[in-house]
């Protein structure tokens, strides 16, 4: 069986969340708060059972086994599965989950385009269905539902569908159908991203971050200025060596001294990065928001197009910090980004609130 953590009480969870990244734990315990403003415990109509379906990337597990102990701390049950341990991991997974999903009357998610989350929204019977913030891919999901669109992440957009693809669409698309509204199902959206084009009877509620600022900080600020990472290289979007150079170029600017790496980025790349820009590389324990809220933390934060510009500005509210944005200048691009990578990029960063934009740096 699956290592599992938290009590069990043994009786049917009002609710059921399913997370599979830090960021994810981050805003289901920021979408709790924001309905329930005292912890679990003092709420006996609160009941949360989370799920924590955990990839094999170490920094990941790291993070989200720091963040499922605050999750504790605030009176829910923690559940650890191994979801990907194996080839037979998703099959116990998904049986010992079972009984929970078929009578849980509201499910909460951080990813709709998981194939994992899919396949689980194919069982639930629940009502009443929530997506939490899973950063800037909550944009693009609302807008894909919207428009009756197959759900596709914005990286992927564009490109042919693999054989995987292919042989998962009928799930994909019946997961799609159970987040549409209907008479007797309601779908709400928590998020801090901006949603522009929201689908009928979707019910969007803002994410103020008002659980972080109330459980961290205020952070000491420091004079210089820090850089926050980004996977876009990973994830094939934008050259290495291009990224590096921009890095560099944006770090040299504006005095930056540290790099709070991306919990996805290569040590490869980081190590390059250290050695040829001087950063001090930084790999968080939690996510960047908390981090930035427990302090210390510069007074300008340094970001390329992510979901931190966003979400730093609340949660950094009421400091003196200003964060600040450098555009994805086109030739950074690989030869396999999306068609779609460059309009969702500087829409990321055309639509963030509290930010001070740079223009893109110029590298040879």
């Amino acid at each position: 069986m699956s290592p599992r953590a938290g009590k069990n009480t043994g009786t049917t969870p009002h609710t059921l969340a399913f997370v599979e990244s830090p960021v994810q734990l981050l805003n289901l315990l920021e979408w709790a708060h924001a309905r329930h403003p005292q912890p679990a415990q003092e709420e006996p109509g609160a009941e949360l059972t989370l799920v924590v379906l955990s990839p094999n990337d170490p920094m990941t597990r790291g993070q989200l086994r720091r963040m499922a102990e605050l999750a504790r701390d605030e009176g829910h049950t923690v559940r650890w599965e191994e979801a990907r341990g194996g080839t037979t991991a998703p099959f116990r997974t998904i049986g010992g989950l079972m009984s929970l999903l078929r009578r849980a009357e509201r499910v909460v998610m951080g990813d709709p385009f998981s194939r994992y989350v899919q396949l689980l929204l194919t069982i639930t019977k629940a009502a009443d269905l929530v997506v939490v913030d899973d950063g800037t891919a909550t944009m693009e999901f609302v807008e894909q539902l919207a428009r009756g669109e197959r759900l596709v992440r914005w990286h992927r957009k564009g490109g042919r569908p693999g054989p995987r693809d292919l042989l998962f669409a009928p799930v994909s698309s019946a997961a799609r159908r159970r987040l549409t509204p209907t008479e007797g199902r309601r779908v709400e959206v928590f998020s801090s991203m901006p949603i522009k084009e929201s689908p009928e009877g979707v019910t969007v509620t803002a994410n103020a971050f008002t659980w972080t600022r109330a459980r961290f900080g205020p952070p000491r600020v420091t004079k210089g200025a820090d850089m926050v990472g980004t996977s876009l290289v990973e994830t094939g979007v934008v050259d290495a060596d291009r990224y590096l150079e921009a890095v560099r170029g944006l770090a040299a600017a504006h005095g930056a001294t540290r790099y709070f790496a991306h919990r996805r980025e290569s040590a490869e790349k980081l190590h390059r990065l250290a050695v040829e820009t001087g950063l001090e590389v930084v790999r968080p324990d939690l996510p960047l928001e908390l981090i930035a809220r427990r302090g210390p933390i510069g007074r300008t934060v340094l970001s390329f197009p992510s979901t931190v510009v966003h979400t730093l500005p609340l949660a950094l509210s009421g400091t003196d910090v200003r964060v600040a944005v450098c555009d994805i200048d086109p030739g950074w691009l690989t030869e396999h980004a999306s068609p779609r990578a460059q309009g969702f990029l500087s829409g990321v960063t055309g639509t963030a609130r509290d930010v001070h934009r740079l223009a893109a740096v110029s590298v040879v």
